[in-house]
């Protein structure tokens, strides 16, 4: 990815909510532009909606939204027949970071798409802080989203009342995990946290999400967690960071680090459960990413003038981290590596797929995640590495990770977020049938398709 740093950046910031149509005759648009072109390009709304919504339903206040575990799902029919045409336009949340060679941010763009935004609207994003004061972010509720016209009810932010933008930010499904392993590590710089100690998990009200009790060390959990999306693994710690009292001082972190909207909140102490009270918008997503993945320099400066580096975690707590998030084993929304060679869904980003998972035959199998496909066709021709976390529920679907060239291949470096509310309930219309006993395609292949554009965008700048 050839990019100059400040006339990029630059560039991209410059563009405007208002500034969405091309202007005649320009060779290169800006980056933020070009992505939202990207996103209006894949028409998220030609989707099937397979539990429309009933007129009059009373909203909902704190959902309890877990990731299904890979039994469960492939326990289920899910012929994803019947339904009605979505009813309106989704929600999405996309923030792409481009990286110069230190690793310091050279472009951003933040692009939102929702019923009262359907083309698509541009965040301005002020160039220092990476950050914006233009977006009134709202807590996500289903049915609100569903009969209030995509209005969302209750302020994520305050002081936001007057800000351009209103938008209710979709539920991050699994990649709150990321906020986990952020609270988790920071608690191991400072000594709180031994990852090879045994943590003795006691989940008490006990909770089928939450598993039962169980004795492993903390680098297992967090392994777990993350490669595999084990919602048991994630009670444990949720749980592990109240045992230590330390929820509210991870949380104030966030907020200090300049990244207001990263949140888990209302969990409960016991178990680890109740996770609908966290929220991430992509751009402060995306920032964390940024300092996980380390970089020269100040990375970026809060409102309040604080400089932020990637000293904010150890060089070995970032190394363990961008190195587990490397090892995932879910590749199948942005990039969709484990159905290599299907004729759907179609390829995303074209990532390699991690080694740990593939078995002798090429197949790859995570956990109790079973895909019939022979990834190293899709290996040998591979172009990146993506260290990312997915996430899915019925109404949500969510990718977050970075994207690095591999070795001969076109260059580029690249933090990719997306959040959208298109979960397992929506589909494509022509989308077929799961084989029985394989993993289900669990998101419409228009995400794939969004990825697979980004990564052009990003290889071609």
């Amino acid at each position: 990815m050839k990019l100059n740093r400040i006339s990029l950046l630059c560039t991209a910031l410059t563009v405007t909510a208002a500034s969405t149509t091309p202007v005649a005759g320009a060779e290169v648009l800006p980056l933020a532009e070009r992505l939202r072109e990207a996103v209006v390009a894949q028409n998220f709304r030609d989707v099937v909606d397979l539990t429309p919504p009933e007129p009059g339903a009373p909203p909902v206040t704190q959902q309890e939204k877990y990731d299904a575990s890979p039994a469960e799902l492939m326990s289920r029919a899910r012929t994803r027949s019947g339904g009605r045409p979505l009813h309106q336009t989704p929600n999405l949340d996309v923030a792409i970071i481009g990286l110069d060679p230190a690793g310091r941010p050279a472009a951003v763009a933040n692009v939102l798409l929702s019923p009262q935004h359907p083309n698509g609207v541009v965040v301005p994003v002020q160039p220092q802080g990476l950050s914006t004061d233009h977006v009134r972010y709202r807590w996500w509720n289903d049915t609100e989203w569903d009969n209030n016209g995509g209005v969302g009810t209750r302020d994520v932010l305050p002081g936001r009342e007057h800000a351009p933008i209103d938008f209710a930010s979709p539920y991050p499904a699994s990649v709150l995990k990321l906020l986990v392993g952020f609270g988790v590590l920071r608690l191991v710089d400072l000594g709180r946290i031994n990852l090879d100690a045994e943590y003795v998990f006691d989940p008490n009200p006990a909770r089928a999400v939450c598993g039962g009790p169980s004795v492993k060390t903390v680098r297992q959990h967090f392994d777990e967690m993350i490669t595999k999306s084990q919602n048991e693994s994630t009670c444990a710690l949720v749980k592990l960071l109240h045992d230590l009292s330390a929820w509210d001082q991870v949380n104030r972190t966030f907020a200090d680090l300049g990244m207001p909207t990263l949140m888990v909140t209302g969990t409960n102490p016991g178990n680890g459960g109740a996770w609908g009270g966290a929220n991430m918008s992509s751009l402060d997503t995306a920032k964390l990413l940024l300092l996980i993945n380390g970089g020269a320099e100040v990375l970026w400066t809060t409102t309040e003038g604080k400089p932020v580096t990637a000293a904010e975690l150890s060089a070995s707590s970032r190394k363990f981290f961008l190195d587990t998030l490397a090892a995932q084993g879910h590749n199948e929304m942005l990039s969709t590596s484990n159905w290599c060679g299907r004729g759907y869904p179609v390829q995303g980003i074209p990532q390699q797929v991690p080694a740990r998972w593939i078995e002798p035959d090429g197949t790859v199998t995570v956990g109790d995640a079973i895909y019939d496909r022979d990834v190293r066709p899709c290996n040998e021709t591979a172009e990146v590495t993506f260290a990312h976390k997915t996430g899915w529920t019925a109404t949500a679907g969510s990718d977050a990770g970075i994207v690095k060239s591999l070795p001969g291949k076109d260059k580029r470096d690249y933090i990719v977020v997306v959040f959208g509310n298109l979960g397992m309930d929506y589909a494509d219309a022509a989308r077929p049938a799961d084989p029985p006993g394989v993993f289900p395609v669990l998101y419409t292949q228009k995400y794939a398709q969004l990825g697979k554009a980004i990564d052009v965008i990003m290889k071609t700048s």
